[in-house]
């Protein structure tokens, strides 16, 4: 059985774009990201606890990773995606919030490898909003398809398909 962790994709509308959508990132904190931009940004998620209920641990993990609560708004489930590992359920959920406000957890590790030191990281170490298209660049490959079943929705909220 792989490991499930939950999430949310904040997204809000484009203030340079009246049709358009920008979802919230953070970038993956710690050493081993440093250096990387594609590929190493995610949505705020993580592991579930036992017997929590996914999106109660959806919630609990964006305000360990971000030091914010989710802002008020409609939850819509995105559900599960694979991503290496694990799977990933996750939410969208329309609101603001300003990455400058946000106080990152944190996480400690072996670092550098093997050398006995204990060393303490930022979960994320910035959050930026990103248009769907840049999103699809940057995001990890396995919550690429977060952001397609983002865009249907948008597209057809009721899920009419007209």
């Amino acid at each position: 059985m792989p490991r499930t962790s939950a999430g949310v994709l904040l997204h809000r509308p484009d203030p340079g774009d009246p049709d358009g959508v920008q979802v919230l990132l953070g970038h993956m904190g710690g050493p081993l990201w440093a250096r990387k931009d594609a590929g190493a940004w995610t949505i705020p998620k993580g592991e579930l606890d036992e017997g929590e209920e996914p999106r109660a641990a959806a919630a609990r993990e964006f305000t360990e990773e971000l030091g914010l609560p989710v802002p008020p708004g409609e939850w819509y489930d995105l559900g599960v995606v694979r991503q290496s590992s694990k799977q990933v359920r996750a939410w969208a959920v329309a609101g603001d919030l300003d990455p400058a406000a946000v106080v990152p957890g944190t996480f400690e590790m072996e670092w550098p490898p093997r050398s006995g030191r204990r060393a303490t990281f930022p979960e994320v170490d910035r959050v930026a909003w990103f248009e769907l298209s840049a999103a699809a660049e940057v995001i990890v490959k396995g919550q690429r398809d977060l952001l397609r079943r983002l865009a249907s929705r948008l597209a057809d909220p009721d899920g009419s398909g007209s």
